[in-house]
């Protein structure tokens, strides 16, 4: 969250990292001797028939008849703000098989690669390309991947790019068999609304879907998922058929589990079926102006006080005040600000402190800082009368330490430690406690492909360093609502990169977390999915309020999408979710400024 108007290069920290990916993953191969069966499996390579069979990333793609390499049309994509100009297709490939990927290439920067291999997603790129120069990368597909994602694109801020002759050379697919019924079927340990599931992966299998009491309630894309929505005390039967072109297997053998009683987990805190969150500028001013809390509207049901702040980085010592006279020349009196706190709760909203934002960096690197982090929040809590805390960590507060790669067992102290503090507070206030979490998708949704420094280094560490913390508190946890704004492109559960701005990324966004993702794509690691009353989506209220700023229309079909699958686009979700929470926004100060666009369109879609 920005204290002022946002920065220059949104995507900035995902294409710093990205590039630092690339650099050191980038596999350049001597291509192998194709063998007899060999084909070109691409499907219009060449771009003679235009962009048939080929995505490219909001509309940045189209083909050109000059320059090009061979035949009479190439590729021309050209990048766009936090758009890379990434143009792909998926292409039906033999399991356990070698594939030469190549391309020719004209541009500043040029990229070149498959994922969803099965065993290591290959790139190759290259720089000040000013003539066509040819790309070539090679990968083996693993024992059971029968598609594999192709694609191209350029970089952030540069011209546009030019792509021809595409191939991928390797055995065709041949006839696909329908794979056997999934093995192994077992329940893991069931909360009150929940019931983990793992299984054998089948050869063959492309995704699974699982059954609860013979309904089909969810599909998955790898060896887990979890069922949620679930009543408490109540026994519940779950099977799992396996997935591929030619069909759905048998169903497997049924594993029964009964869910746990009581609330399941985090708990509603007397938050309506769903709610509306924003951010209001209490310790400071921007262009937005002052808005004080007395004149928030009704339609606000969570407001959270931006922002408590440390003394320094590491102290752990967390303070709030209401901005000075001086910066804003209508601040109420404190005295008339707690009243105001109170009032709003006599009317059923929530009032939090949020803590970090843009400036205020918070790394509990040692225990002091911890129980100083517990005492000093609970002094902003106690002092104004609030309802709970909102984690809203960002730029370099949460960074993994190198080895540490397992989101289930985090090791880093500043992780460690913030998860340690959480879970005090929440025993010291009780279930009444609200908890909200308002990570960037650099921390998040960015953990399907990269975690950490990753197992060989060179990575950035603050790759989906929110996931453990997440993870670790999801039984406290009222509310996630990530950040969907000031983002590079992002990899959704379909294998293709989503970029902020429309409603697609939302519903891409919002599904992985409803569904939940193999983190660094290791299927023995599986983030499971979040409960539907836990999850909310943020988004800027206006253009001036951040990048990635959507329309009350887009917004309206990523909420028909998520909760009806309803104006879903290309983007096929996992599930159909009514109990999804509602929308976060950047900021009510800044819906304010742009006459209260945000939330009378979510009063208009949710009856307010």
């Amino acid at each position: 969250m920005e204290r002022s108007g946002p920065p220059l290069r949104p995507s900035g920290l995902l294409a710093a990292f990205s590039a630092v990916v690339l650099a050191t993953g980038a596999l350049l191969a001597t291509a192998p001797a194709a063998g007899a069966a060999d084909a070109d499996l691409a499907r219009n390579g060449g771009f003679e028939a235009g962009l048939d069979g080929w995505s490219c990333s909001g509309g940045s793609g189209a083909a050109v008849s000059t320059p090009v390499h061979g035949g009479s049309s190439a590729l021309k994509a050209t990048p766009a703000g936090s758009d890379n100009a990434r143009c792909s297709q998926t292409v039906t490939v033999k399991p356990d098989s070698a594939y030469t990927l190549s391309a020719w290439v004209q541009g500043s920067y040029v990229y070149l690669g498959a994922t969803g291999t099965g065993t290591t997603d290959v790139s190759t790129w290259t720089q000040s390309a000013g003539a066509y120069k040819q790309l070539t990368t090679t990968f083996r597909t693993g024992p059971s991947t029968t598609s594999v994602t192709v694609y191209t694109h350029g970089w952030y801020g540069t011209p546009a790019y030019y792509a021809d002759d595409l191939t991928l050379v390797g055995p065709g697919a041949g006839p696909v068999a329908v794979p056997a019924a999934p093995a192994g079927l077992r329940a893991g340990t069931a909360t009150a609304s929940s019931v983990p599931l793992s299984w054998t992966a089948s050869a063959g299998a492309t995704g699974y879907r699982v059954y609860r009491n013979g309904t089909k309630i969810l599909d998955a894309t790898g060896t887990s998922a979890t069922a949620t929505g679930l009543a408490a005390s109540t026994a519940y039967s779950f099977q799992v058929t396996a997935v591929n072109a030619a069909g759905e297997s048998a169903k497997s053998g049924a594993v029964s589990a009964t869910t746990a009683a009581g609330g399941g987990g985090g708990g509603d805190a007397g938050l309506p079926a769903h709610a509306l969150v924003g951010y209001l500028h209490s310790s400071f001013a921007n262009g937005s102006g002052y808005t004080r809390m007395a004149d928030v509207p009704a339609s606000w049901d969570v407001i959270n006080l931006a922002f408590g702040e440390p003394t320094s980085v590491t102290s752990g010592d967390i303070r709030f005040s209401l901005c000075p006279v001086a910066e804003c020349p209508g601040v109420e009196t404190e005295a008339e600000f707690k009243a105001a706190v109170k009032a709003k709760q006599a009317a059923g909203k929530k009032v939090l402190i949020s803590i970090g934002g843009q400036n205020g960096q918070v790394q509990l690197a040692s225990t002091a800082a911890r129980d100083t982090f517990v005492t000093s929040v609970s002094k902003i809590i106690d002092t104004y009368g609030l309802d709970g805390l909102d984690i809203d960590f960002e730029g370099h507060s949460l960074s993994l330490a190198t080895g540490d790669t397992d989101f289930r067992s985090p090791t880093t102290p500043v992780i460690v430690n913030l998860i340690s503090a959480v879970k005090t507070l929440k025993a010291k206030y009780g279930d009444d406690f609200v908890l909200t979490m308002a990570p960037e998708t650099f921390f998040v949704q960015l953990g399907y492909q990269y975690y950490g420094s990753g197992p060989w280094g060179g990575q950035d560490p603050r790759a989906g360093a929110y996931l453990p913390v997440i993870h670790a508190l999801r039984d406290d946890l009222t509310l996630l609502h990530v950040q969907d704004y000031n983002s590079g492109s992002i990899m959704g559960l379909d294998n293709q990169y989503h970029s902020m701005g429309g409603a697609d990324f939302h519903i891409a966004m919002t599904d992985m977390l409803l569904t939940g993702f193999p983190v660094a794509g290791d299927q023995s690691r599986v983030f499971p999915a979040l409960r539907p009353e836990q999850v909310a989506f943020g988004l800027p209220a206006s253009t001036q309020a951040g990048n990635g700023h959507t329309s009350p229309a887009e917004v309206t079909k990523a909420l028909n999408c998520l909760t009806k699958k309803t104006d879903c686009g290309t983007y096929q979700t996992h599930g159909t979710w009514s109990g999804l929470r509602g929308l976060m926004t950047w900021s009510i100060n800044w819906d304010r400024f742009n006459n209260w666009e945000f939330s009378k369109n979510f009063d208009a879609y949710f009856g307010g």
